[in-house]
């Protein structure tokens, strides 16, 4: 096994700066702030947040480089006894201001795994992208899977359908019975093999990344003009709460995060600033919030080109 260490890590610090000077184009009143944090256990990472802006509500753009002894937890997972680890990634969530543009997140990541004696044993890459829509355009949709699947194209026809359905199956409230928004990618434990070395797979995931800002900025300015009211508002939040909960419940990120000793501000960096719980809302029915919610009910598949 080939390392590549030092090409991801490359990597997730352009896309970083790529997307947060691309947001920041778009802001009229806020930037990112920066916040350099290390790890006492090895390793540290850079997070960036923005808050209350004409545009994004709250966001975060976040990146790490962690290493050391591999934590119990991730010996059990990992099914190992002892051993050292070096992973590196990306990750970020986009909550705009305006109801009509949707809530996005996304992440790519990196792991090695080694012996006592520090021999690479072995190595994944994983990531992907997801959107979550509080009102639904059909079109905006179609866009974000099109961008995903001709990524995917470029590498295997098989490969957008495969990992759509993984994301499907991912980003989904049980206890709701509904999906946490429309999908996209959902790429876990890419390992070279004697058909995909480390470097197509390498490639892959960058172009995943790469292509990110392709599938979600158009979706922002077509919707940021958008006029709405209180109750737009209201609907967003409510939907927010769900949000909230598949994180906090199901997402195994951030589980794992909480488990092992991660960085609390940057893990719960991901949870809106404004949400609402109210008792058992029902949408009126045949509105643009019903529709919506009608639609996370089932995966749906788009015609795509």
């Amino acid at each position: 096994m080939i390392s590549y260490k030092k090409e991801f890590i490359e990597f997730i610090h352009n896309l970083q700066d790529e997307i947060c000077e691309s947001i920041e184009n778009e802001e009229e009143k806020e930037k990112f702030k920066e916040d350099i944090w290390e790890r006492p256990e090895g390793g540290g990472g850079k997070t960036r947040i923005i808050e209350n802006g004409a545009l994004i509500e709250k966001g975060g753009v976040n990146t790490s480089i962690v290493f050391g002894t591999l934590p119990e937890i991730m010996q059990k997972q990992f099914k190992v006894k002892e051993g050292d680890f070096f992973a590196c990634g990306i990750s970020l969530v986009l909550h705009p201001n305006n109801p009509f543009i949707p809530t996005v997140h996304a992440n790519y990541r990196y792991f090695e795994l080694y012996d006592n004696d520090h021999k690479l044993v072995d190595m994944w890459f994983a990531g992907g992208s997801d959107l979550t829509p509080y009102y639904y355009y059909e079109e905006d949709a179609i866009h974000f899977h099109q961008i995903n699947k001709n990524t995917c194209d470029k590498f295997d026809a098989k490969f957008y359908l495969k990992y759509k359905k993984s994301c499907d199956n991912y980003f989904y409230n049980q206890h709701r019975d509904e999906a946490r928004g429309i999908g996209g990618l959902f790429i876990d434990y890419l390992r070279p093999t004697s058909t995909h070395s480390e470097k197509f797979w390498f490639d892959f995931i960058k172009s995943v990344g790469n292509g990110f800002l392709a599938s979600y900025l158009p979706i922002v300015k077509k919707r940021r003009e958008n006029k709405y009211t209180r109750e737009n508002k209201d609907w967003q939040e409510i939907r927010r709460g769900r949000y909230v909960e598949f994180n906090l419940i199901h997402d195994k990120g951030t589980l794992f995060g909480l488990k092992t000793n991660g960085r609390i501000e940057s893990i719960l960096m991901s949870l809106p600033p404004r949400v609402q719980w109210v008792y058992n809302f029902k949408p009126v029915k045949d509105s643009a919030e019903s529709k919506t919610l009608d639609i996370l009910k089932t995966p749906k598949d788009y015609k795509l080109n």
